[in-house]
């Protein structure tokens, strides 16, 4: 049975991190193996929350794996709250990541062009270094922007130019000579406004080719979506589809489960019920997202 390792936090309400990812890459037919960066009550978007840090306990985990001698088919990195913790995957990486193994690396560290509370320039230069040795990278605008040293607001402003996907495709671009090998970067969550109506894509890019599919955009971002996501390509590159094809079934998941918490009212922080929508990841779904570029 393949496995990937799954480096994040585990959070009891927001429906992110571990939680989203651990039955997603389950129903993929893919054994989860967690390794928790630090346990939650509630992920960090509650205005009250408990957390127990295990940046010290993360090499331990570590060190038990090999000497298990276990081996991984992908590894999986998300939200890492500091740089001792990035240093923590790059130990990690030194012992499991080989030419066979996929790393996906979610560079959280903003959104909507606002930065975490804990963001610094040394937690920016450290992921840099880290996103080099990933196969895929998906960060959304915001943290593409800060990867890239290019300003958000100046990217953004183009968004109803109809040339508003080459800019980001380029920004993307600025990347791929620094990775150490062939990369796939998968920019999530671009808005593009049109006159008559709004839709929400990702755009895929690679040092060859590029690949961008879009949503109508009911304008709501709900928690764990982008981990949601990033567990469905993640997964799905491990069982050997194309990142067209991952992306297509991560958004036939996705859709429904954003279209109902919208509809349901359910508060951002809580998350989408995804849960009643997993049954999609193992159906060849009809229905793809719209591609125009």
């Amino acid at each position: 049975m393949k496995k990937i390792a799954l480096i994040n936090d585990l959070s009891g309400f927001g429906k992110c991190s571990l939680t989203a990812a651990i039955p997603v890459i389950s129903v993929l037919g893919i054994q989860a193996c967690p390794l928790p960066t630090a346990i939650l009550s509630a992920q960090t978007g509650f205005s009250s929350y408990y957390c127990d840090d295990y940046t010290d306990k993360m090499n331990r985990f570590t060190d038990e794996w090999e000497h298990m001698q276990e081996s991984f088919d992908g590894i999986y990195s998300g939200y890492l709250g500091s740089a001792a913790q990035m240093h923590n995957v790059l130990y990690f990486l030194e012992k499991f990541h080989t030419r066979d193994t996929l790393y996906l690396a979610d560079p959280v560290m903003g959104d909507n062009g606002q930065r975490i509370r804990i963001f610094t320039q040394a937690l920016l230069d450290n992921m840099r270094e880290l996103t080099r040795h990933a196969g895929v990278i998906t960060p959304n605008l915001t943290e593409l922007c800060l990867l890239a040293d290019r300003d958000y607001d100046e990217l953004t402003s183009h968004a109803s130019d109809a040339d508003y996907l080459s800019y980001v495709e380029d920004t993307a671009r600025r990347l791929l000579p620094r990775a150490c090998a062939d990369q796939t970067i998968v920019i999530t969550g671009i808005v593009r406004k049109l006159p008559e109506q709004s839709f929400v894509g990702n755009l895929a890019v690679t040092p060859d080719n590029r690949y961008y599919e879009e949503t109508p955009y009911h304008g709501e971002s709900f928690s764990g979506t982008g981990d949601l996501f990033a567990s469905v390509i993640m997964g799905s590159l491990v069982n050997g589809l194309t990142i067209e094809q991952a992306m297509q079934k991560a958004v036939r998941f996705l859709s429904p489960a954003i279209e109902e918490a919208s509809r349901d009212n359910v508060p951002k922080n809580h998350g989408i019920c995804f849960e009643k929508y997993l049954h999609l990841l193992s159906e060849t779904g009809q229905g793809a997202p719209r591609r125009i570029y």
